[in-house]
């Protein structure tokens, strides 16, 4: 397999799912200005959508959107224990954060990367994700270490990936004391590490 990723990008997510599964794959950098790979490939030809991230098979085949790739990853090595069963209610509850993260948390920090988005689209912005954000305080206010529980789910690989955004963005966690908590046991995860050490992130 082969992951098309831009460092630090949404693609750090099925990333870090990867390492967690410890399955094999080889990783190409993708220049989403240039719309080249880093051998020179035109990106559009593996995924015409123009965006990271893509996962490429053997056979040719792509799969395409990070959450989507991060889940197949999951059930792909059902020993890792990445994601509940297919079809339990605990599924369904990833199901329902993924969503959620995808969705209404992802999007949302959208206009900061947008060079065109006004001062005042910003704070528009930042305001709607501090919504989103306190929602996902609410959730770790139980004293869970991860989304779903006490176990570690591609559900908070893809947490870590968009609030992994928030500093650079001008977003402050000081408000969501458990967010933060949730972002530094997160960090230390071998697996995230490797990861982000991979794509050029960490030293």
């Amino acid at each position: 397999m082969k992951l098309y990723y831009a460092p630090g990008a949404c693609s750090l997510s099925p990333h870090i799912a990867l390492r967690e599964a410890g399955l094999p794959v080889t990783l190409e950098k993708v220049d989403l200005v240039a719309g080249k790979t880093e051998t020179g490939a035109d990106y559009a030809a593996v995924n015409p959508k123009g965006y990271v991230p893509a996962l490429q098979f053997d056979d040719g085949a792509v799969l395409t959107e990070g959450a989507v790739i991060a889940r197949y990853i999951a059930d792909l090595a059902p020993d890792a224990d990445l994601a509940p069963k297919p079809g339990s209610f605990e599924r369904f509850r990833l199901e329902e954060i993924m969503n959620f993260i995808g969705s209404e948390l992802h999007k949302a920090y959208t206009p900061l990367f947008l060079p065109d988005t006004t001062e005042e689209g910003k704070a528009a912005a930042r305001a709607r994700i501090a919504k989103r954000l306190a929602h996902i305080e609410g959730i770790l206010a139980d004293g869970r270490d991860h989304l779903l529980g006490e176990r570690f789910s591609v559900a908070d690989g893809y947490l870590f990936t968009i609030v992994n955004w928030s500093e650079s963005r001008g977003v402050p966690l000081d408000a969501f004391p458990n967010l933060r908590a949730f972002m530094t046991r997160i960090a230390a995860r071998a697996s995230v590490q490797e990861a982000m050490r991979a794509e050029g992130l960490l030293q």
